[in-house]
């Protein structure tokens, strides 16, 4: 938090200098999110649409008090006028905004009430700078009602329903997508295309050409992308191995450590993306309505890109590297990557990164240079990029490098994540003016 003079909603003028909210505290929502995240084990998906449900609560109680922003109301497919209550006033609304971010998580994350030890930290820091009583219970009796709002929103989504379909069962024939060591994990997220987007019309509303078809046929195009994979593992240069570890975001990794299965701790693709977007925004100096929006922004991106993703993956249903490698080729190999736990084709990091750096560019700029230090915590060191563009283009090919995913899946995923992207940002541009 900065020091800076406001208003605190509901008075004619300043009650006194209190320090402001800025956001860096977005951010840290975002990141005690992520944390929760790799606990649970959350997939990739599901992930997204936590970011999403949270980042809307707290875009709406901005969107009420900050006349740059609008509701999105008329934007997001089936989103309701969301009531401000009446009977609630000497709030701060930076600090509402906040909370309501944290009681959507703490509702929609399995172990969410783990939050509660951030947030009694958060009110303890706002007490001890000056905040008073009454406008800290004002702040979160208005939370609490905006974010019980949007969690019926979420409720609607069809998520809920995902439970009562049958287990889905792997085809157990040639050129299909079939669980792959150390843990032979289950299909995830199967059903993801059921889910209501935000913006799309529907799941397959940018629906790809199809992938290119397996074969055994050593003169096919199949197994000329085979033979890539295979000798890009083999003749891989250092940075191209530092390039697949950096943008690895697997949050189903595990190590045969002999006697025990011992889980690696990663971040989603999506957590990542959007830890790019607190550190630019901090960079380009955006204030806390324009933050919000942005993070709001790319969250939302990201559900969509994942359903249209998901509804492909499950559609083609095709082989991953590893598997047509060991059948085809080699039948030691082992990608440089952990094959994820879900069909090839598309790459999932290629649509999502691809969409959210669509929208990052438009709210941030072109050419905007910055590091990455997203994920230093868990050990990796940090890496510059000129634009946000050209992120995403090596987060695209680091699947290669990677070993997981053929180049079509890459090519076209990044082809997908960019008419996503564009079409959040053109919804956005129709319905709020």
């Amino acid at each position: 938090m900065g020091l800076l003079l406001f208003c605190v909603n509901g008075c004619k003028q300043p009650v006194s200098a209190l320090p402001a909210f800025t956001g860096k505290d977005i951010s840290h929502v975002i990141t005690r999110m992520t944390e929760l995240m790799i606990h649970d084990v959350t997939n990739p998906p599901l992930a997204a649409r936590f970011f999403s449900y949270a980042c809307l609560a707290g875009y709406e109680v901005t969107a009420q008090n900050d006349s740059s922003i609008k509701s999105m109301h008329g934007v997001l497919n089936a989103f309701p006028l969301i009531n401000k209550p009446d009977s609630v006033a000497g709030y701060a609304y930076p600090l509402a905004a906040v909370l309501a971010m944290l009681e959507t998580a703490k509702k929609m994350q399995p172990s969410g009430t783990l939050l509660n030890a951030y947030e009694d930290k958060l009110i303890d820091s706002c007490k001890s700078m000056g905040y008073t009583d009454d406008v800290i219970n004002a702040s979160k009796k208005y939370a609490l009602a905006i974010s019980k709002q949007v969690l019926a929103y979420a409720k609607a989504d069809g998520y809920n329903k995902i439970s009562s379909l049958p287990r889905y069962t792997p085809v157990d024939k040639d050129g299909y997508w079939y669980p792959t060591p150390p843990a032979y994990i289950a299909a995830v997220e199967p059903y993801f295309k059921i889910v209501r987007p935000f913006t799309l019309d529907s799941a397959e509303q940018f629906k790809p050409a199809p992938p290119v078809p397996y074969t055994a046929d050593k003169k096919s195009a199949f197994y000329k992308m085979l033979l890539d994979n295979y000798k890009e593992d083999a003749t891989s240069p250092e940075l191209n191995r530092v390039i697949a570890g950096f943008w690895d975001c697997n949050p189903f990794a595990e190590q045969d450590d002999g006697h025990m299965m011992v889980g690696l701790k990663k971040i989603s693709p999506g957590a990542h993306w959007l830890g790019i977007a607190g550190i630019a925004c901090q960079q380009a100096k955006k204030n806390f309505a324009e933050t919000m929006q942005i993070n709001t922004l790319v969250a939302i991106g990201l559900m969509d890109s994942f359903i249209a993703c998901w509804d492909e993956k499950y559609r083609s249903n095709r082989i991953r590297p590893e598997t047509a490698i060991r059948k085809l080729l080699d039948v030691n190999w082992k990608p440089l990557l952990q094959t994820p736990p879900f069909p090839e084709y598309l790459s999932g990091h290629s649509c999502i990164s691809a969409t959210s750096a669509t929208i990052l560019t438009k709210y941030i700029g072109d050419n905007f240079a910055y590091t990455d230090t997203v994920e230093t915590t868990y050990g990796l060191k940090p890496r510059s990029f000129q634009s946000f563009q050209q992120a995403a283009n090596e987060a695209g090919i680091s699947r290669f490098y990677g070993g997981i995913h053929f180049m079509d899946a890459i090519d076209n995923g990044r082809a997908q994540g960019l008419k996503v992207g564009d079409w959040v940002l053109q919804k956005l541009a129709t319905k709020q003016h």
